[in-house]
């Protein structure tokens, strides 16, 4: 992956693929902190894309909004959709690139460029799709080991379950309305518990794709034509897993999520029997 200078301590364009992926930064930074920006920017990518196939679109910005007062080293990144998907990051300023590659954020933003924008009633589904994903880039990356996954998969389904107290109510209706309700930890986590039950049931049908196998074949067949952000997007996205998977695993956990009060129960014994590396 190579990187070059357009403008100075501006703007940064690369080629993955053949994706055309431009890094812009939206204030200045020193030349220290755009080599570790950059390093980390390229390793990210490449990881996703060893774990999901290489990304459809033909471009993809990314800027970076360089901030100093930040608890984390990526305190927050968002997706912006368009004719061209892009990404959002605050980066806390002087944070070395090997700190960085070890943050979450950048893996899970990357992740829904994968899939299509779905209703806000769906979000449970799109943020624990890019949740599980973070943490199976991760590890099949080396970011970290089989433990640290399997702890932090039982640690976010913990809050999941605990949030799920203060926030009663159908999943797709809190999904709707979850900042408001100070729901996320409910409705991403629901999402990861149903994306782990699809994987294991996919196991038990001795099936030979996994989730993040059918994504990486949904981003190359279907996810540039898809339908993004109404009523229907979320249900078209399953049928096609389930055509891929030549299952109806997707649309049956679908039915039965979306209408849930309770908080999905995943054993210790489930998260061990995953096998995300497939």
């Amino acid at each position: 992956m190579r990187f070059y200078i357009l403008f100075a301590l501006a703007c940064i364009t690369n080629n993955v693929g053949a994706t055309h992926i431009e890094l812009m930064y939206s204030s200045w930074v020193s030349n220290t902190d755009q080599k570790h920006i950059n390093t980390w920017v390229s390793h990210s990518i490449e990881a996703t894309e060893k774990t999901l196939g290489a990304l459809q679109q033909t471009k993809l910005n990314i800027t970076v909004e360089p901030v100093f007062l930040a608890s984390e080293p990526v305190p927050w990144g968002a997706i912006k959709r368009g004719e061209y998907d892009s990404v959002e990051l605050h980066v806390k300023r002087f944070t070395s690139s090997e700190v960085l590659i070890k943050d979450w954020t950048i893996y899970h933003e990357v992740a829904h460029l994968y899939h299509p924008l779905l209703d806000y009633p769906d979000f449970w589904l799109a943020e624990g799709l890019a949740t599980y994903l973070q943490n199976i880039i991760m590890l099949d990356n080396a970011v970290f080991d089989i433990d640290e996954f399997n702890l932090r998969l039982r640690s976010g389904l913990k809050r999941g379950r605990d949030n799920t107290k203060a926030a009663p109510g159908t999943l797709s209706s809190i999904s709707e309305n979850m900042w408001s309700l100070n729901a996320q930890q409910r409705v991403y986590w629901s999402g990861v518990a149903f994306f782990i039950e699809a994987d294991l049931a996919l196991s038990t049908k001795g099936k030979s794709e996994s989730v993040r196998t059918l994504i990486a074949q949904f981003q190359r067949c279907c996810k540039m034509t898809h339908p993004s952000g109404q009523r229907h997007s979320a249900q078209l996205f399953i049928a096609h897993l389930d055509r891929l998977s030549k299952t109806t695993i997707f649309s049956n956990l679908y039915a039965s999520y979306k209408l849930r009060r309770d908080f999905p129960i995943i054993s210790s014994s489930q998260l061990n029997a995953l096998q995300p590396l497939r």
